[in-house]
């Protein structure tokens, strides 16, 4: 924990403040204006093509500026760099595309079982989709490394697990709130199902496996992609596009969570800058999620 904590202390004292005042401030009225207008309820309510445009434009602005920050505050010269630009391009479009996708496939008649069971296949499916395409990228692109930061060697669990135990009262304190009640267990989105007698303790373990396979793919994007494919030009200038960039996937949840996200996403920016790995960060990032799960399951059943 000791490691982790001089990574975070050294990131703080090295970034330049004015550049973290600016994506900061950005950030913040990027939420304010989602949750003021709902514009992730206007963009999800619409056609494919709509969706995918219009995720771009949210993604890119989120993404791209604070690199134009960097560029006019520090005079960083790396935003000049035509394979850079390419990336900086596409990174918005490919998870703007997997917002967008939406395969409805035809397995039963009753349409709150068959929403279920196209929500089991729709997360694994992402992730063979999402995982090809940076596959490609980093075949293009990043050959010299190992595909962007899945690597066993050397990491040290302990640290992560003591993370996670850090989050247990915070999520505990989270599970009484009745935002955090109206979100989760996920699966409450398929209300019918949630509500239905005949859902059974391995539909939730199924679901609760299908859903967590969606931070393979976040985990390999956010903190594999866009800091391991960005750092041989921009360092850690990478961490704060990327923070700000991730926490615009989580509008339409709770505030609170929204607003954490962006320092989490820091967070784990850092900690994927210092040991070039992915997996000790997925390992928090999944642990939490199903511990908000749980929470959720267990204060819906104690809610009146």
């Amino acid at each position: 924990m000791k490691t982790i904590l001089s990574y975070i202390k050294e990131y703080i004292l090295s970034v330049d403040k004015r550049v973290l005042a600016f994506v900061s401030a950005f950030t913040a009225l990027f939420i304010f204006l989602n949750y003021y207008f709902g514009l992730d309820n206007r963009v999800r309510n619409n056609s494919f093509a709509i969706k995918l445009m219009a995720w771009y434009v949210v993604f890119a602005a989120a993404f791209i500026l604070p690199y134009f920050i960097y560029r006019f505050i520090t005079r960083r010269r790396y935003i000049h760099q035509p394979r850079f630009i390419i990336l900086l391009i596409l990174a918005p479009a490919i998870f703007a595309l997997k917002l967008a996708l939406d395969i409805p496939l035809p397995f039963l008649e009753d349409k709150q079982w068959n929403n279920y069971w196209n929500h089991i296949f729709y997360w694994p499916l992402l992730v063979v989709i999402i995982s090809a395409i940076l596959y490609i990228t980093w075949r293009a692109f990043d050959r010299d490394q190992p595909f962007y930061g899945l690597r066993v060697k050397g990491i040290v669990w302990r640290p992560y697990f003591l993370m996670l135990l850090i989050m247990l009262p915070l999520v505990a304190a989270a599970s009484t709130q009745h935002d955090f009640l109206a979100v989760y267990p996920k699966l409450k989105a398929i209300a019918g199902v949630f509500q239905d007698d005949r859902v059974t303790l391995w539909h939730k373990l199924l679901f609760e496996l299908s859903y967590g396979s969606d931070f393979i793919t976040i985990e390999l994007f956010f903190r594999g992609f866009l800091i391991l494919a960005f750092i041989k030009w921009a360092g850690k200038d990478a961490i704060l596009p990327m923070a700000c960039f991730y926490c615009t996937i989580h509008f339409g949840k709770p505030l609170g969570e929204c607003i954490s996200s962006y320092f989490g996403g820091i967070i784990l920016g850092v900690i994927v800058y210092n040991t070039r790995s992915i997996l000790g960060g997925l390992l928090v990032h999944l642990g939490i999620a199903w511990l908000m799960e749980l929470g959720g399951y267990f204060g819906n059943s104690l809610s009146p």
